[in-house]
């Protein structure tokens, strides 16, 4: 089984502090087919603090500068690692319905093979990460949930990326704080809209496998959305870690794969030149 992580975060990434050069290495031992660092890159913070003057939630901004950065590393070090590994310059795209003129921008960037389109947060909202969901009404919740996926499919909409990232980002968090998830398949007609948008554009659906190792269970999204995007037409799956250390890059990649077998997908997919590429899984 050949084994590709197409969401990867290094040192240029906010929230985390792994060495470019040893996760490269690292993926290298592993023999991956493919390896993607997709640093993070989040739209409605691209700049400075003072250019969002009315900006209260998420002390972090600047992140214009850390996608210069890490394209600037990941372009120099594939010419390094040529014939030896296939590294791929990606960005995870945050965001990118709150500011779609920096968005172009991004996509735009000659430099790029792979982009992922991500949502981490809601307009004038706290990422989900840092929301208090125990401080919620089941209400609240729903509506939470409504308006990410609304955002989703305006995101999907655009489309100017190249595959979706963690569908049910958000479930993470609460699960984490309220113990269980809340059933999110009232939101079947508008998360299989977003998918009709994807399959018919030629974009993809990524399999994010750091639910499986941080206590969730499962991946993001799980094996009935998979099978839901299959069924709708899609044929472009990649698998991601989402890793953050050396020591989570390409985990539970085989675990991603046999969701993808199980969901009919016979291929999970790379981008080189933001042109897809696809691997046979046998």
């Amino acid at each position: 089984m050949k084994l590709t992580d197409c969401h990867t975060h290094t040192q240029f990434s906010v929230d985390s502090e792994a060495d470019i050069n040893k996760c490269i290495e690292r993926a290298a031992e592993l023999g991956l087919a493919a390896y993607a660092i997709t640093d993070h890159c989040e739209c409605n913070r691209w700049y400075s603090k003072e250019h969002y003057p009315d900006e209260e939630v998420y002390p972090y901004f600047d992140f214009g500068r850390d996608f210069e950065n890490s394209l600037t590393a990941v372009t120099e070090l594939k010419e390094k690692w040529s014939g030896r590994l296939n590294l791929i310059c990606g960005v995870e795209m945050g965001q990118a319905t709150h500011d779609f003129d920096i968005a172009e921008r991004i996509v735009t960037d000659p430099r790029l093979d792979f982009v992922l389109g991500s949502m981490h947060q809601l307009p004038k909202t706290e990422d989900f990460c840092f929301l208090d969901y125990k401080a919620m009404t089941a209400d609240e919740v729903d509506g939470l949930c409504q308006r990410y996926f609304e955002e989703i499919y305006k995101l999907c909409k655009w489309g100017k990326f190249d595959v979706l990232a963690h569908l049910t980002y958000l479930l993470r968090y609460m699960k984490r704080e309220l113990g269980k998830c809340p059933d999110i398949s009232r939101y079947d007609d508008i998360i299989a809209d977003s998918f009709r948008l994807l399959a018919q554009n030629g974009k993809g659906l990524e399999i994010n496998t750091s639910g499986i190792r941080q206590g969730f269970g499962d991946t993001f999204p799980d094996l009935k959305y998979v099978k839901l995007f299959r069924k709708l037409g899609g044929e472009i799956i990649s698998i991601g870690s989402d890793s953050h250390t050396v020591e989570d890059i390409g985990a539970n990649a085989a675990d991603g794969i046999e969701t993808a077998r199980a969901a009919g997908f016979t291929r999970i997919a790379y981008f080189r030149g933001r042109k897809v590429q696809f691997i046979d899984i046998d």
